[in-house]
């Protein structure tokens, strides 16, 4: 038979398990990168972050995505890169305060009509200092 005793006795062991399995799996399920002390000598940056989207809003591969100051001349490209499977790219920049056009280069993209595809327009992206800042890029017929 069990007694009162026993439930709480019962239900206080249960308890103690649940705690000591929390306390064990805990800082395993802490994410490293906020135990970890900043890399010495790293410089501070600002993250760009886009996805480029169909006109019928998905979001599309293997665009190359091309970033200059807003201060430089159009031709001269500071990054390119590449929107990934997700339509998404992410770029470094250095932090502090600078405006960034952001373009697309459509050479060979088309719809699956053979309709050739054109970004919408360019974005400028404003940044302040070591922050993120997310954007699209929008393509047309």
């Amino acid at each position: 038979m069990i007694t009162p005793e026993h439930r709480l006795r019962l239900g206080s062991t249960r308890w103690f398990a649940f705690a000591l399995t929390l306390l064990v799996a805990l800082p395993t399920c802490v994410p490293q990168f906020l135990h970890a002390a900043p890399a010495k000598g790293e410089k501070p940056y600002a993250l760009i972050c886009g996805t480029v989207w169909s006109p019928d809003n998905h979001p599309v591969y293997g665009v190359k995505v091309k970033i200059r100051r807003a201060s430089d001349k159009p031709n001269k490209v500071r990054w390119e890169l590449y929107s990934d499977h997700m339509g998404e790219f992410a770029q470094r920049v250095p932090a502090g305060e600078q405006d960034y056009i952001i373009s697309a280069d459509l050479k060979g993209f088309k719809m699956p009509d053979g309709t050739p595809l054109r970004l919408e327009k360019e974005v400028t992206v404003h940044i302040y200092n070591d922050e993120r800042q997310d954007t699209g890029l929008h393509l047309t017929h």
